[in-house]
């Protein structure tokens, strides 16, 4: 780790060693009409709105969602906005993990904004008590995560 550098010589040629001059002789220089195709498609995409700035934004707020779960949720919900309970803003959408949180509590505390609630397969009594609470939407963890924007888009057709 603390050993001094050693100079190797190149084998007394004072050039790039062969095998780089001969990567470089045979690059191929772009012709002036790609160039120009280039700058024209940078210059339209800058000048067209992404598909984020097209869509709406929906603040989403998340209820008992373990900090795993969030960061999936983070990468697929990307162009919305996800709370937790520390905000004070109304949100568009709440996303409920039922084996965490009261179903009930969740819905009297939420009765006018959509509800999605999520859970294990294996939760049978979970999914029944969060139809029973009135959720609007009630899914297994796995189909969440596989139509996650897809049932944002339903439950929030507003913003």
């Amino acid at each position: 780790m603390h050993e001094t550098l050693v100079e190797v010589a190149l084998g007394g040629v004072r050039g790039a060693p062969d095998d780089l001059q001969l990567l470089v002789r045979l690059e191929i220089p772009s012709l002036p009409d790609q160039l120009q195709t280039a700058r024209e498609l940078v210059h339209a995409l800058r000048d067209t709105p992404s598909t984020a700035t097209l869509a709406a934004v929906a603040t989403i707020l998340l209820c008992g969602v373990d900090l795993f779960f969030r960061g999936k949720l983070d990468a697929l919900l990307s162009d919305h906005r996800l709370i937790t309970v520390d905000h004070t803003e109304t949100p568009d959408l709440v996303i409920v993990d039922i084996s965490r949180v009261d179903a009930e509590e969740v819905a009297d505390t939420y009765a006018d904004v959509p509800i999605l609630g999520y859970t294990n397969h294996t939760d049978t009594a979970g999914l029944r008590a969060a139809h029973a609470a009135g959720f609007d939407r009630v899914v297994v963890k796995s189909a969440l995560v596989e139509r996650c924007r897809e049932l944002v888009a339903e439950l929030t057709p507003s913003t």
